[in-house]
């Protein structure tokens, strides 16, 4: 499907799903919103059939697309969930890609959800880290535009025997409260700027909202949260000039092509 980025007028159906909400829009091929966003609450349980069900009813109030691009709380490989830890344990081992092209008719693209809103928070130089704040952790790292695959920065010991999550996940924002909580994201920001040496971070996701740009380091940056949708369009084309068009093939996000009933 490498030609579909050649041809004109071409839309993406760009899906973020979260553990508390699922957001769509359409993009057109230069990435810019064709749409308004559109929101759900993320399904509780949150199954692989109920979250797919509310995908295609949002899917069907955008205006006309010709491919999907969908960030995924967790990891995805060549289609296939391999982990889900803020939604139902059903997704693992789901072949989410070729139910959503199955059901939407058209070719489909997933990659962590952290990944794609790389994709539209980055420049493409140098050495980039993304770290998005929601109902978990998710983060991304990016080599001169190109996605370094599967980082799952959240899960790992961070301090006092917890994870990266548990310190900056919402419950623990829920449960310290704001100030104590930016006071950790401050301690986790200086730890992985120790341990990446990155050259900028951004901060994202819903909690992000939470955070003054005037008191961030020169070296860290927020960013809207609607950079989770906007970062779709790299998973088929090239953005800002810069090769991010390698790094879906680098994670196994491949095109998934709906399966057609005989004539």
């Amino acid at each position: 499907m490498g030609e579909l980025a050649e041809i004109s007028g071409l839309r993406t159906l760009a899906v973020d799903i979260g553990g508390t909400g699922i957001k769509v829009l359409v993009l057109d091929e230069a990435g810019e919103p064709l749409s308004e966003r559109s929101r759900r609450p993320t399904a509780h349980p949150a199954t692989p059939a109920a979250m797919i069900e509310t995908i295609v009813a949002m899917a069907q109030e955008q205006p006309h697309y010709h491919r999907v691009s969908v960030g995924f709380p967790g990891v995805v490989q060549h289609g296939v969930v391999k982990t889900a830890p803020n939604l139902d344990q059903s997704w693992e081992g789901y072949d989410a890609g070729r139910e959503l092209a199955d059901r939407l008719g058209q070719p489909v693209r997933l990659c962590n959800d952290a990944d794609m809103q790389g994709f539209g928070a980055i420049h493409g130089e140098g050495l980039e880290m993304v770290i998005t704040l929601g109902t978990g952790m998710g983060s991304a790292l990016f080599v001169d535009g190109i996605l370094v695959p599967n980082l799952e920065l959240a899960h790992h010991p961070f301090a006092e025997g917890k994870t990266y999550e548990e310190w900056l996940g919402n419950k623990s924002l829920e449960s310290l409260g704001e100030t104590a909580w930016k006071d950790w994201l401050d301690r986790a920001v200086a730890q992985m700027r120790h341990t990446f040496n990155f050259d900028v971070l951004y901060l994202g996701g819903g909690n992000s909202r939470l955070l003054d740009s005037e008191t961030m380091p020169n070296d860290v940056r927020i960013v809207d949260n609607i950079a989770g949708l906007l970062g779709g369009i790299a998973l088929w084309t090239n953005v800002h000039g810069t090769n991010l068009v390698r790094a879906p093939h680098s994670t196994g996000a491949h095109s998934v092509l709906p399966t057609m009933n005989p004539a």
